[in-house]
């Protein structure tokens, strides 16, 4: 695995490169869009709460692989230049938004109801209550669920591999077909790939631990 790894370390480097970015990118377009769907579920207005609902439950029950093929094959004929990259982190995050916004749909539900009338009959709009009272408790409830949410997304970028992505797993599967050491190969993969999860893994269990302080106090 030593020698793989120092030989074809150039070609794991800029795997890592795209697979930081389409973690990086769908980390943050599945937190946005998993916000947006979850107070659509949770909305005094039916219509955003029926929306919110089938989105969530169409692509959790969906492979993440079909997802992201149909981004990489199917929309690429109505929108030219689609590359596997941009399929796939597009994939990422529809995928993991659904996830998220069930995520946080719990963790607003399971905020004591009181909260929102105190606020609302303190002269708050729905909007601010749930901005400045609702939110903030929810996010510290669901920050544990929330990270393995993010460790999750790190590892399903791998499918980037099957849409020439240009991934940490593509450039794997490059050296492994090259070598013939599929053994080294993957170990050195693994290896790689839990440098990324392991760090995030611990932030998160920090983030948990301050702020579960914070509440204490």
């Amino acid at each position: 695995m030593i020698s793989i790894l120092t030989t074809y370390w150039p070609d794991f480097v800029e795997g890592l490169k795209y697979t930081l970015s389409a973690s990086i990118l769908a980390l943050i377009g599945s937190l946005i869009i998993g916000l947006i769907f979850a107070l659509f579920v949770i909305n005094p207005l039916k219509p955003l709460r029926v929306i919110g609902h089938v989105y969530i439950e169409i692509f959790r029950n969906i492979p993440l692989l079909v997802v992201a093929m149909f981004f990489y094959i199917v929309m690429p004929q109505f929108i030219p230049h689609l590359d596997g990259f941009t399929a796939g982190t597009i994939g990422l995050i529809i995928y993991t938004s659904a996830f998220i916004a069930e995520t946080i749909r719990a963790g607003i539900e399971s905020v004591d109801l009181g909260q929102m009338e105190a606020a609302r009959s303190n002269g708050m709009t729905y909007l601010q209550a749930m901005r400045y009272i609702v939110l903030p408790q929810a996010l510290k409830i669901v920050i544990p669920p929330l990270g393995n949410q993010f460790v999750n997304l790190v590892k399903n970028s791998s499918v980037l591999a099957f849409l020439a992505g240009f991934d940490l797993m593509y450039q794997g599967n490059l050296i492994a077909s090259t070598t013939f050491k599929t053994t080294d190969t993957y170990l050195a993969v693994g290896l790689l790939y839990l440098i990324l999860t392991m760090p995030l893994s611990y932030f998160m269990r920090y983030l948990e631990k301050r702020w579960s302080q914070g509440t204490a106090e």
